[in-house]
């Protein structure tokens, strides 16, 4: 059992994720409470063996889970499936199930912070937040897009578009 704001907290250039339940044994999944600062874009992406979950708890966000019918490199807020699904603009109680081997993103379109409760099967996303928020300090939030992609190859994720932290960001 956690008491409201404990766990341990993962931040760096904008990125604040307080890890809730690590992974390991006995856990099937990392459980995280994440703030997702305005302007944030985690960029889709893809993961071939593994699975996650959001549910937005405050703030809106604008949610994305399901294969386009191209996976152009820009924005994509303008990818449509060949269902004509879009990305749904989310407030609290929005749900975001990504199964594995589906493209998904999120980003915060507003000028609010948003928290979302964040869940990653198998368990051990915690060290991928570990060394992306180190990224994030030591560039002041905007990272090399090169290195991003090499972190993300090492973590099953296949970056479709790119990771956007617009935010000015000091710690």
């Amino acid at each position: 059992m956690l008491p409201p704001g404990a766990g341990r907290l993962i931040a760096g250039g904008g990125l604040q994720a307080t890890l809730k339940v690590p992974g390991g044994d006995p856990a099937f999944a990392s459980t995280f409470e994440v703030v997702v600062p305005p302007g944030f874009d985690v960029g889709a992406h893809v993961h071939r063996a593994g699975q996650e979950l959001f549910y937005v708890l405050e703030g809106e966000l604008d949610l994305m889970a399901f294969e386009p019918q191209a996976r152009t490199q820009g924005d994509w807020h303008e990818w449509v499936s060949s269902s004509g699904q879009r990305f749904l603009h989310g407030g609290p109680g929005s749900l975001l199930f990504i199964p594995p081997g589906c493209p998904h993103a999120f980003s915060n379109p507003t000028s609010e912070l948003a928290r979302v409760l964040f869940q990653a099967a198998p368990s051990g996303h915690e060290d991928y937040l570990d060394e992306l928020a180190a990224l994030l300090r030591e560039a002041k939030g905007r990272p090399d897009p090169a290195a991003v992609a090499e972190l993300r190859r090492r973590y099953d994720i296949e970056q479709l578009t790119a990771l956007r932290n617009p935010a000015p960001v000091t710690g």
